[in-house]
C-alpha cells in the first residue's frame, strides 16, 4: 500500500525498509500507522531504516491509511467455489489498496444461520458487510443488517437494492446474447440448465434464453430446460437428463460455469465429442472455464471487478462521503463480455 521515494533513480519500497530493519512489511506498516503490538526496539529499528533509506509513504496511501479503522465484513454462502475464489481475490485486492481489513464469515443456508452469522460480524464491531450471491437477496440477512443500523453492499443481485448500494450486471441481456450466439452457429435444439431458484438472476438468465429462442421463431415454451442449483453436482444430474432426451440437444447452455463443466464431464463419459457432436456454453468466466478441456465458451461476468467495486462503495458509505445528486442507494452496473472458446461450434 505504501509507496516510495526515489533514491538514485530507483524507488524505495516498504519491502526494502522491512529488509533493512529485519522485520516484516506488515510491521513496517504498523509503525508508519502508529499501530499497536510493536515493541520499542522494533519501532526504533524501523524508524532508523526509514530515515537511512529516505523512505516516505505516498500521500494518497497515507490518506487511505485512515481507512484501517474500517473493518468490513464479507458474508458468503455460495455453492460455486470457482465464483467465490474469484470474488475473494477481487475483494482482497481492493481492501489492500484501500487500506481496510476484510473479515470473512461463512454462514449456513437457514434463516436462523444467516441471522447468527450477521450477528457474529456485528458483535465483532463490523458496521459494513459485502453480500455476494445468494446472500445479496437473503431477506433474513438484509433485515438483520438493516435493523442493526449497519450498511451492506448487494453484489450480483438481479435488481438494484431499495435500501443498500448494489453492484450487478444485466443477466437477462447476457443470457440472451449467448443463446443468440448458439442460434447463430446453427443450433436449434438447445438445452438449458437453470440456476438456483432462490436467486432472481436464475430467472433472468432463463428468460433471456427463452426470449432468444422465441425471437428465432422456435417453440420456446417446450425448450429442453432442466433444474440446477449453480453447483457442479446439480449440473451432472441436469446434463444427464438433457442428454437422455430424444432427439438429443445439439447444444447445452448452463447458467454458470460449474454446471457447464459438469455437462462437459457427462459428455466425455458418454463418448460425445465436444464441440463436434455437442456444444456447451457456460456463464461467469470463472477459473474453471479455462481449465477444463475443451475450454468453455461463456459469458464473462466481471466477478473480481464487482467485488472491488463493492469494497469501494462500502468504504465510501462508511466514510459518509456525500454523492452529488444522490436520490437513493448507489448503484453500479458493470458490463459483461461474450467469450468464445473451443467448446462451441456449428452442429
Amino acid at each position: 500500500m505504501h509507496k516510495k521515494r526515489c533514491r538514485g533513480g530507483q524507488a524505495v519500497t516498504i519491502r526494502e525498509v522491512a529488509a533493512r530493519a529485519g522485520v516484516s512489511p506488515m510491521t513496517v506498516s504498523r509503525v508508519i500507522n502508529h499501530g499497536a503490538n510493536v515493541t520499542d526496539a522494533t519501532r526504533a529499528a524501523v524508524t532508523a531504516a526509514i530515515r537511512e533509506l529516505r523512505y516516505a509513504p505516498n500521500p494518497a496511501a497515507r490518506r487511505l491509511a485512515g481507512a484501517q479503522a474500517h473493518r468490513i465484513g464479507l458474508l458468503y454462502s455460495n455453492p460455486s467455489s470457482a465464483f467465490l475464489s474469484e470474488f475473494l481475490l477481487g475483494a482482497l485486492d481492493a481492501s489492500s489498496r484501500g487500506g481496510c481489513q476484510i473479515v470473512v464469515e461463512k454462514c449456513g443456508t437457514t434463516a436462523a444461520a444467516e441471522r447468527a452469522a450477521v450477528q457474529k460480524l456485528l458483535n465483532d464491531g463490523i458496521r459494513g458487510v459485502i453480500l455476494p450471491p445468494p446472500l445479496c437477496e437473503a431477506a433474513a440477512v438484509l433485515d438483520a443488517i438493516r435493523a442493526a443500523g449497519a450498511i451492506a453492499v448487494e453484489v450480483g443481485a438481479g435488481h438494484a437494492g431499495a435500501s443498500f448500494p448494489s453492484v450487478r450486471m444485466d443477466n437477462y441481456k447476457a443470457a440472451r446474447e449467448m443463446a443468440a450466439y448458439l442460434l447463430g452457429l446453427g443450433h436449434r435444439r438447445i438445452g438449458f440448465i437453470r440456476g438456483h431458484p432462490n436467486q432472481s438472476v436464475s430467472a433472468q438468465r432463463l428468460q433471456g434464453f427463452v426470449d432468444a429462442l422465441a425471437a428465432a421463431g422456435l417453440d420456446a415454451a417446450h425448450a429442453p430446460v432442466e433444474a440446477g442449483l449453480f453447483s457442479y453436482r446439480s449440473g451432472l444430474a441436469a446434463a444427464e437428463k438433457l442428454l437422455a432426451r430424444r432427439p438429443r440437444p445439439t447444444a447445452i447452455f448452463a447458467a454458470n460455469d460449474d454446471m457447464a463443466a459438469a455437462a462437459l464431464s457427462v459428455a466425455h463419459r458418454m463418448g460425445l465429442q465436444v464441440p463436434a457432436e455437442l456444444s456447451i456454453a457456460g456463464f461467469d468466466d470463472s477459473p474453471i472455464a479455462a481449465t477444463v478441456w475443451p475450454a468453455l465458451t461463456t459469458v464473462r461476468q466481471p466477478i473480481a471487478a464487482m467485488a472491488r467495486a463493492a469494497v469501494e462503495l462500502l468504504v465510501d458509505e462508511l466514510r459518509r462521503r456525500p454523492r452529488v445528486g444522490a436520490s437513493g442507494p448507489a448503484q453500479r452496473l458493470l458490463r459483461h463480455t461474450l467469450v468464445r472458446r473451443e467448446s462451441t461450434a456449428a452442429p
